[in-house]
């Protein structure tokens, strides 16, 4: 009797532990056959990219945009996951499109109030980034005191520009951040420095030089852009220079030129 009721107990554990086992199996098949390997999306276009993707199982969405001068515009460039990596089926890859090489020149913005900056970056068929805001006495609050990428910039990355703008400055502050009037007319940076109530010293005063006279253009060139003589009155220097920090009440010293 009690060895019949040990091989019962021996042929129930053997059952219980096949059911686990086969469990185990049916689980570990389940999660593992939903599995996916991304694919390398690099250097396909938009359209390939979704067929690749929707073929593996996958979801995709374009997240940002790149300049690039060795992925031809609407190709792909980015992509994450990286290619490779394991994913369940599904999985969303976030990929990054080409704009091409950089055929924009980024527009000179500091000075100008936002909504300005904001039409001109468009005109330039470029996108608004980050924006951000500092304490700043010597501009009207909601005026560009800096911009990322600066005028002009090459080589950039992304089509973004991000503006920083002043604000009303507290009160208790105690000092400024000192703007950069270099090329600006003395009239301009004279009434700034005064609304900030800071102190103008006597200005110093420089003979500008003289621009050199632009070659001529070979036939069938475009002529260079002709170099413009500085004004009489232009800042040309600034004590103290532009960045540096400038005490409540503190007296700046411009030279002009002649």
């Amino acid at each position: 009797m009690i060895r019949r009721l040990f091989q019962f107990a021996l042929v129930l554990v053997l059952l219980v532990v096949v059911a686990m086992v086969s469990a185990l199996t049916t689980m570990h098949f389940a999660i593992h056959g939903a599995e996916v390997k991304v694919p390398d999306f690099r250097g396909m276009t938009e359209a390939d990219a979704r067929r690749q993707a929707a073929a593996a199982g996958l979801e995709v969405s374009i997240d940002d945009h790149f300049y690039s001068a060795v992925v031809p515009e609407s190709r792909i460039v980015t992509q994450s996951p990286a290619a490779g990596a394991i994913v369940r089926s599904g999985w969303q890859v976030r990929l990054g499109q080409s704009l091409g090489a950089q055929k924009v020149g980024v527009p000179s913005l500091v000075h100008d109030q936002e909504r300005a900056a904001a039409l001109a970056i468009r005109r330039a068929n470029l996108q608004l980034g980050t924006i951000a805001h500092m304490p700043y006495a010597l501009a009207e609050p909601g005026t560009v005191i800096a911009q990322s990428p600066d005028a002009g910039a090459a080589s950039v990355d992304r089509p973004n520009v991000s503006l920083l703008l002043s604000a009303t400055v507290p009160p208790e502050a105690a000092g400024y951040v000192m703007p950069d009037f270099l090329n600006q007319p003395a009239r301009i940076a004279d009434a700034a420095v005064d609304k900030a109530g800071l102190k103008l010293a006597p200005p110093l005063y420089r003979q500008a030089e003289i621009p050199p006279v632009a070659p001529i253009a070979a036939p069938g060139a475009a002529p260079a852009p002709p170099t413009l003589p500085v004004m009489p009155g232009t800042v040309l220097a600034q004590e103290p220079a532009a960045g540096q920090r400038v005490e409540a009440g503190g007296t700046i010293q411009f030279t002009l030129a002649q």
